[in-house]
C-alpha cells in the first residue's frame, strides 16, 4: 500500500501547490482512507486520487474523435 501512497502523493502534487504541513495531513488521511482496501497498487492508486479530488468532479469519457467508417 505504501507504494500505492507515494505514487498518489506524487501525481497530487502535480496538481495542487501544498505546503509540507498540508502534505502531511494530506498523506495521513489518504493512509486511513486506504487502509482498510484489499486491492492491487494500481487499483489503490486511483482511488486515493479519487479521494483526494473530491467528490463534486466528474468523470468524463473522452470522445471518439473521428467518424466511424
Amino acid at each position: 500500500m505504501q507504494s500505492a501512497v507515494d505514487r498518489v502523493m506524487q501525481t497530487y502534487a502535480l496538481m495542487a501547490n501544498l505546503t509540507p504541513e498540508e502534505q502531511r495531513i494530506t498523506r495521513l488521511k489518504l493512509e486511513r482512507h486506504l487502509a482498510g482496501m484489499n486491492a492491487d497498487d494500481k487499483t489503490l492508486a486511483v482511488e486515493g486520487l479519487r479521494y483526494l479530488r473530491g467528490p463534486d468532479r466528474i468523470a468524463r469519457r473522452r470522445r471518439m474523435t473521428r467518424e466511424p467508417t
